[in-house]
């Protein structure tokens, strides 16, 4: 069972700040969930998963607007470790987190979700991959329309194409992928949506790394 919901709220960095709305995915069964990428507004969440056992908060990375939900959703928060000077730029009060791995399995409701790390929109950007289900989920690294944004502290415009390349675009071409912001979409559609970038730009398109408006995040 896959359910999202939509919540709006502001991303913060570099001295700017934007308003969003975030995609926030609920992955499991009838009695337990993992929430992907806690945004914006615990309340809606908690109502959408209801009586369910919240069994982790995973985060794809730690720019503010996908971890400012999190600590009040009362689970286990998941993050990679190589995002923590994002993390402490948010939570100043020390609010802690158990560190993700590459390749590691999180189970909930019968679905695996292989964590795979994706540095590039940030350090310990992950993505997570439920092959059974023929799902990905992306976070920022991977939109409808090109990679995620590079254009600000802490990320990478080649290291986030290398990632792309390497871990996503050798998954299944009709993978589906859920990503952070906006429309969702496949890996087959994205393969031909990055060469097109590539080859019409020789490189990053934008100072925000994809020609995508959703990629400003």
């Amino acid at each position: 069972m896959i359910e999202r919901v939509i919540t709006s709220g502001t991303f913060s960095l570099d001295g700017g700040t934007w308003e969003v709305d975030n995609n926030v995915w609920i992955v499991g069964d009838d009695t337990e969930v993992v929430v992907i990428d806690a945004a914006h507004d615990a309340g809606a969440i908690l109502e959408a998963v209801g009586d369910r056992r919240i069994e982790a908060v995973v985060c794809t990375h730690a720019h503010n607007d996908h971890i400012n939900a999190a600590a009040p959703l009362g689970a286990p928060i998941r993050l990679h470790p190589a995002d923590d000077v994002l993390w402490r730029r948010h939570h100043t009060d020390g609010l802690p987190y158990l560190p993700l791995e590459d390749g590691e399995t999180i189970t909930v409701g019968g679905i695996e979700l292989e964590i795979l790390h994706t540095p590039g929109h940030t350090p310990g950007a992950v993505c997570l991959y439920a092959a059974a289900e023929g799902v990905v989920f992306t976070g920022d690294t991977l939109f409808r329309g090109g990679p995620g944004a590079t254009g600000r502290s802490f990320s990478s415009y080649d290291t986030i194409v290398e990632s792309i390349r390497t871990r996503l675009m050798t998954l299944p071409p009709d993978t589906v992928v859920y990503t952070g912001h906006g429309d969702t979409t496949t890996i087959g559609a994205e393969a031909v949506a990055l060469a097109r970038v590539r080859t019409a730009s020789g490189g990053d398109p934008s100072p925000g790394g994809s020609s995508t408006p959703l990629a400003v995040r």
